[in-house]
This record gives structure tokens, sequence and C-alpha cells, in this order.
């Protein structure tokens, strides 16, 4: 006899508390919306501290715009990493890619980096430009493929526009082994775009992903997550954005912290070294985990996982030291004049 498959919980945490209780339970005011960009509707979050006993708003000392990676969504345990920038004093604001999570598009299907990239970061600047965060010190935050994506919308941004760029496990160098052959991509290209949805890419399977099993076992109970068969158009797109990054790297003069696995079995520590060595950035760190594996944050041991974040701390806070003048202020998230359509209000 089989033993039944267990149901699909409600949230990361499980069926219970529902959602005002465990952000209160954290700290945290939650907010969800859609937003309106160019290229499409995207689904967002933010995440505000509050004093826990009073629940009243604090005074923040930045902000932090955060993209996940491929597959994922804000919604799920990404936003643990959002829960823990916000515990710390900063207004964390979060986009679900286009083709991924609650946003527009065919799920799992990139088929244009720059508008992929430029529909958050529309978002993510209307944001930062309000009048109530405009003085305040402005990061992006990437994860995996998102750090590929938080790298080209730095590139894409206005002088000046953030202060820092947090990086984690990014992927700007594919492993060898994960790379389509030339000759697939070239077959699938003379289709003159017919195959650019197709499910057809080899599904090589990943080694060193998640550490923890607990945790593997609640990445993979999340209901908006992509596990289908990679398709042509996003594959070749993270090809050719991979190889432009690579070229842009001497371009990148923001501050910027990247950190990396060794033992990363997704993304090549290759590319950190190799944006760490050409940026131009006068203000650049690098941190090499050893054996580490690609998902620091949320697929790591916790002894692993709160290092990791440690260190992100460290880097953030000495940066809001560096570069903010001292300035701290209390924001109310309603009080941000973002042009938003209520979650609830998503047919």
């Amino acid at each position: 006899m089989s033993s039944p498959i267990p149901s699909t919980p409600r949230f990361f945490w499980g069926d219970q508390p529902e959602e005002a209780e465990f952000y209160a339970s954290q700290g945290i005011k939650h907010q969800q919306s859609f937003y309106q960009s160019p290229y499409g509707r995207i689904f967002t979050q933010s995440f505000h501290p509050i004093d826990r006993g009073m629940g009243e708003d604090v005074p923040i000392k930045g902000v932090v715009f955060m993209t996940h990676g491929y597959g994922s969504d804000t919604s799920w345990l990404f936003q643990t990493t959002a829960i823990a920038y916000a515990t710390w004093g900063y207004a964390v604001y979060c986009a679900d890619l286009l083709g991924h999570g609650r946003s527009d598009g065919i799920p799992g299907y990139i088929g244009d980096f720059e508008a992929v990239a430029s529909a958050s970061l529309s978002f993510f600047l209307s944001v930062r430009k309000d009048p109530v965060y405009a003085d305040l010190p402005a990061f992006l935050f990437g994860e995996s493929m998102g750090g590929a994506v938080t790298l080209l919308m730095c590139l894409q941004s206005p002088p000046d526009a953030w202060t820092g760029v947090i990086l984690s496990a990014p992927l700007l160098i594919m492993l060898e082994d994960r790379k389509p052959s030339k000759l697939r991509l070239l077959l699938f290209g003379l289709l003159f775009g017919i195959a650019e949805t197709w499910q057809a890419m080899p599904n090589k399977g990943v080694q060193n992903l998640f550490r923890d099993p607990d945790r593997v076992r609640i990445i993979r109970a999340n209901p908006r997550q992509y596990t289908g068969i990679p398709r042509v158009g996003t594959v070749r797109e993270i090809v050719r954005i991979c190889e432009y990054l690579q070229e842009s790297f001497t371009t990148v003069t923001v501050p910027f912290l990247t950190v990396h696995g060794t033992a990363d079995g997704m993304t090549a520590p290759e590319g950190s070294k190799m944006l760490f060595e050409k940026a131009q950035s006068k203000d650049k760190s690098l941190i090499l985990y050893e054996g580490f594996y690609h998902s620091l944050i949320q697929g790591e041991s916790e002894e692993n996982r709160k290092r990791v974040l440690g260190d992100m701390r460290e880097w953030i806070d000495e940066r809001i030291k560096r570069y903010s003048c001292g300035i701290a202020k209390t924001v109310k998230a309603e009080e941000v004049g973002v042009a938003t359509v209520s979650a609830s209000d998503k047919q």
C-alpha cells in the first residue's frame, strides 16, 4: 500500500498562521499588488519593518529591491531573504519576473532578457524615485538568474540610481555541462521562432543546488514554481545574456558585493570572480564560501545560512554608514505613490 501524498501547504511556513499574523510575528508589514509595466503586468510585494510589540512603523535605513532566480517567484522561500533585510531596518520591494509566479507571460519563458529586466526595473525605479525614498540609499539584490537580471538592470539604470548591488550566486557564466550545444540552438533557430516556447531543451538535472533536505521539501512544495522542461527561447537568452554581461563587466562602477559557493552546481563561481576582477568599481567585494552549494540562503544549513546573511548584513550596513550621511526616516508603506492594483483585484 502506497503512502498518501502530502498536501501542498498554503504557505511556506505551513497552513497556519494566516499571513497577517505570520508577518506581524516577524516584525513585518507586508503588502501585495500588481504593477503595469510597459512589457506586461508584474506581481509585486513589499516588506516594511515594524515594532513587534506596538505594530507601529519604525525608521528605515534604506530600500532594497530584490529579484528571484529561474523558475522561482517572490512568494515562497525567497521571501525569507526579504524578511531578513526588513528586520535589519530596510524597506524591501520584490517583483515576480515576467514568465514567473503571478506575473504575465508564459511560465518559464524569457524571450527577451532586456524586456524582462526593464519590466522589473520600471517598478523598482517608480518606487526608488518616490519622494518618501528619494533621499535614502537604495540597493539592488539578485539571486542566481536574478543576479544576471539585476546586473542588467543596473546597466540599464540612470547614473547614481543605486547605492550598491548585492549578488547571490549570480548566473554570469554557465557551467560547461549546463550549456546547450551550438548545433541544437542553430537547428531551433532555423525554425524562425516557431520553437521559441517549446519545452525541448535538455534537462540535465542539478547537483549541489540545495544542501538541507528539509528545505528541499519546502521548496518543491511551491505551487508557483516552474518545474517543466526548459524552453528553447529561455535557454537561448540565458546563453546570450551571459556573454553580453561578461563583455560589460568593465563598465560596472557601482559598489557591489557578490557571494558564491565553491561547490555550486548551477552557476559558475568563476562568474563572480571575473566580475570582481574586471569591474571598475572602487568599492567591490567578493566572498567565496568553500564547499557551499548554489542556494546560499534558501537551501543551505541554518548555520551556513546565518553566515551568509551575516556577511550581507555587515556589507550593506557598512555602505549605509559610508554613503547615507546618517539619514533614517519612518516611512508608511501606504504613502508610496506607486501605480499599483491590489493583488485581490487580479482575475
